[in-house]
């Protein structure tokens, strides 16, 4: 009986969680590489040598350090509000995430649709933020829709 209610609670719990944002091929990030944000400030190609799958997605690297570094501590890397655009995921939607529209906050990284609405996005930067962490909470039980 424990069984049966310990499955169908993991069931129910994987159901509703909200996936990464990735291409047709499962890449998160569009190939870009993830931990470059962090070490050289600057948004990097990854290289398909250094691959590696973390949470149903591949995620490429432009070094084996920087692979490291992700399979060590892949949340402190991956983006947030599952790489799609903040400014969309603040308004209650998602859309697509531009690797190269994107902004470290508070040792966060925060992708957006492309650099016109990251600029949007900075003009009230910390609302933003916090809406988008209501609204991704929110998106864990009902499908938001895709723009």
């Amino acid at each position: 009986m424990i069984l049966v209610v310990t499955l169908a609670a993991a069931c129910g719990t994987a159901s509703t969680s909200i996936a990464l944002n990735t291409d047709s091929a499962g890449m998160a990030l569009k190939g870009y590489d993830a931990v470059a944000y962090f070490a050289v400030d600057s948004a990097v190609k990854g290289d398909a040598k250094y691959s590696y799958v973390w949470n149903g997605a591949k995620w490429l690297f432009s070094s084996e350090e920087n692979m490291k570094k992700f399979e060590a501590d892949p949340e402190a890397y991956a983006p947030q509000f599952g790489g799609y655009c903040s400014y969309a995921v603040s308004e209650g939607y998602t859309a697509d995430g531009d690797p190269e529209a994107w902004k470290v906050v508070d040792g966060k990284l925060y992708l957006n649709y492309n650099q016109q609405v990251k600029n949007t996005w900075e003009k009230d930067e910390a609302v933003r933020i916090d809406n988008g962490r209501k609204n991704w909470q929110e998106f864990k039980s009902k499908k938001p829709e895709h723009k």
